[in-house]
């Protein structure tokens, strides 16, 4: 049996016009920001804001939630998770001397 069967995960919720996110339970339906009163889209359990100073990955985020695709890492029960290669950001790359 599942151990992650019967635990109920929070969900982490954007407002990509605000740029801020909240976990919020999913069974609760209609999620609505509480700066703007627009709706939240579901960014799933992975997911991971950005500073709200950096509109250059708050537009990547946009494109994404509203594509329809989630920050999931694992599978939905939570038993399938394996470590996954996570590449490091371009600016962190240091040039060989």
């Amino acid at each position: 049996m599942c151990t992650y069967a019967f635990v109920h995960y929070k969900l982490h919720y954007a407002c990509v016009s605000c740029r801020i996110s909240f976990k919020r339970h999913p069974r609760n339906a209609g999620h609505t920001c509480p700066r703007c009163a627009g709706p939240l889209l579901c960014a799933g359990h992975d997911f991971a804001a950005p500073r709200r100073t950096n509109r250059k990955a708050w537009s990547v985020v946009t494109v994404v939630l509203n594509a329809g695709l989630r920050y999931e890492g694992f599978e939905p029960c939570g038993c399938g998770r394996a470590p996954k290669f996570r590449p490091a950001p371009a600016p962190s790359y240091t040039p060989a001397a």
